[in-house]
């Protein structure tokens, strides 16, 4: 059923009813601008969404979060078997991690490793033995990336990063501090660093082979960033966090 925009304004009662039967297209001028459709039950699946995060009432499976990614231009993360929406970042976000980008692409040039930048999906099977058993799909800001071979024939990452940083925003700080966090330990990343840009610090967590905490380190700005896993990368704090601060 097509209605106009004044006609749906006079009658929102009305139409609501009829979305029970049938789909409702608004359109305005003689174009269609929106179509509502009738409610779906949340206990289909619930989303995560940016500052409020809604409690899941059932998990939903990785072909599931397909079918939302297909039918959305929005950008999703599945964890555990929730989805989170991941909201824009801002302009100062994203020059933390252009600086960051820049500094590992230097270091790492001519090597077997490369960094990227969301949005990239990222394919994490957790404590599972393969991305079937337990799937995680996350979108790090920061990854370094070491085997190219795991990159799937469809152009997909399936692998386990060798380290991955975040940067802190206030609709994704829970998330990376513990949901990421957590899944990154259990996935077998080796180094996961969370830089804060309002206490301008960089968390930096370290992992074993038995997947637990090796070293746990929090470098303030003016201290240096020494990596775990990679010998002689170093990151200066002052620096990153000037330009920031400039950017």
């Amino acid at each position: 059923m097509k209605v106009s925009s004044t006609d749906f304004q006079n009658a929102v009662g009305k139409y609501l009813a009829l979305l029970e039967q049938e789909p409702v297209i608004i359109t305005k001028n003689g174009k269609s601008v929106a179509k509502l459709t009738a409610y779906t039950d949340p206990r289909d699946f619930s989303v995560n969404e940016a500052q409020s995060e809604y409690s899941s009432r059932s998990q939903i499976g990785y072909e599931e979060y397909l079918d939302l990614v297909d039918r959305s231009d929005q950008r999703y993360e599945l964890i555990g078997g929730e989805i989170y929406l991941l909201s824009s970042p801002s302009f100062h976000h994203q020059v933390l991690v252009r600086e960051l980008c820049m500094h590992l692409h230097n270091f790492l040039q001519g090597g077997p490793c490369q960094v990227l930048t969301a949005p990239l999906d990222v394919r994490l099977h957790g404590w599972g033995t393969k991305f079937s058993e337990d799937p995680n799909v996350v979108q790090p800001d920061v990854v370094v990336i070491c085997d190219p071979e795991q990159v799937t024939d469809d152009g997909q990452y399936e692998g386990i990063p060798t380290l991955l940083m975040e940067v802190l925003s206030p609709a994704t700080r829970g998330r990376d501090l513990i949901t990421k966090l957590e899944l990154y330990r259990r996935s077998g990343i080796q180094e996961y660093c969370i830089v804060d840009p309002d206490e301008e610090t960089i968390t930096q967590y370290s992992f074993d082979e038995r997947r637990e905490p090796k070293n746990i380190r929090i470098i303030k700005k003016g201290e240096v960033l020494e990596s775990d896993v990679f010998v002689d990368l170093t990151l200066d704090t002052a620096s990153l966090f000037m330009k920031r601060t400039r950017g």
